[in-house]
């Protein structure tokens, strides 16, 4: 290993997410492919010992944390776990006490996935824009409320601080990790060797399913969102929503509000979206179809919607997909 390389430290535990490893330690890894001198020097170091026994089973040899020393850390990532496993680690005062004192001299210091509770634990992301994944969002903001929380990105950067969505999103974040190292060429070597984006379009909102809301509904209200969902091609309104679950409109929105933490017109916006989204990518389907079956009604008012929630048009999410 020569001075000049990089030193990229992720730090890991039993629990972890193996793609949250995995997916960003390939994309150092293949950059120093792509060169003629190495850049990177990729670290996986765990808390718990010298392996790390991931989510799935998966074993993987690494240094002990303690062995590692603070100092000379180019960049210093934190991966993700299941809830559980994250808070374990959360309460860890010596693995906190460590990251605070290598995000000192760490040039830059971020997180993929949950990792980013790990991150908010130490206090490195107070007062910061965050991401992480998509179903943890709501704890995030909960647990670390000095946290400023974006549900819908990819990853972001807040000055130093980096942080990706859910898991496959850390390989878009290291993309771009790169890419300001070493240029877009490079990155973009690296997404084709990969068959990745180089720059994924839309917002992780997108690969997240917006269905899974109905499992906080209860009794009679549950039934309602399914009548909401059975007739999405109907020109209902909240209006009928409401009547469907005997309330009156404004107690319906409360209620509305409180189960599900969207209003009701917004949720009956992500139903068809959902639905379009399935049809999308059913080859063949003319968009005035998918608009009429998702319940938008014209394409016009499908792609306005689309456009607006997930950042690109029915069209390119086909392309996305491969759909012609």
């Amino acid at each position: 290993m020569t001075s000049a390389r990089k030193k990229i430290v992720f730090i890991a535990y039993d629990g972890a997410q193996v793609l949250d490893i995995t997916g960003p330690f390939q994309v150092f890894a293949s950059a120093n492919e792509e060169l003629p001198t190495p850049a990177y020097e990729p670290v996986l170091a765990s808390l718990d010992g010298a392996a790390v026994q991931s989510s799935c089973g998966l074993r993987m040899d690494a240094t002990p944390l303690v062995s590692v020393s603070p100092r000379g850390i180019d960049t210093l990532l934190v991966v993700g776990g299941e809830g559980a496993q994250v808070r374990r680690v959360a309460t860890k005062e010596n693995a906190l006490n460590w990251i605070r004192e290598a995000a000192t001299t760490t040039r830059r210091i971020g997180s993929v996935c949950t990792g980013t509770f790990l991150l908010a634990a130490a206090g490195l992301a107070d007062g910061k824009r965050v991401a992480t994944h998509w179903k943890a969002t709501g704890a995030l903001k909960r647990l670390y409320p000095d946290t400023r929380v974006d549900a819908d990105a990819i990853y972001v950067e807040d000055g130093p601080l980096w942080t990706s969505a859910g898991v496959t999103a850390g390989i878009d974040m290291a993309l771009a990790l790169v890419e300001r190292d070493l240029g877009r060429d490079i990155a973009m070597r690296i997404a084709r060797r990969l068959v990745v984006y180089a720059h994924r379009p839309g917002s992780q909102t997108q690969f997240s399913s917006l269905l899974e809301g109905q499992s906080k509904a209860t009794g009679s209200f549950g039934r309602t969102l399914e009548w909401m969902q059975a007739h999405l091609k109907d020109t209902i309104t909240v209006t009928d929503a409401a009547e469907q679950a005997g309330m009156s409109e404004r107690s319906f929105h409360r209620k509305f509000v409180s189960e599900m933490a969207d209003t009701p017109a917004r949720y009956l916006e992500k139903l068809r979206l959902e639905a379009a989204r399935t049809l999308l990518e059913s080859p063949g389907l003319p968009l005035k179809t998918v608009a009429g079956e998702s319940g938008f009604g014209t394409p016009v008012r499908l792609i306005q919607s689309f456009e607006r929630t997930f950042g690109l048009s029915p069209t390119a999410y086909r392309k996305l997909h491969g759909v012609k």
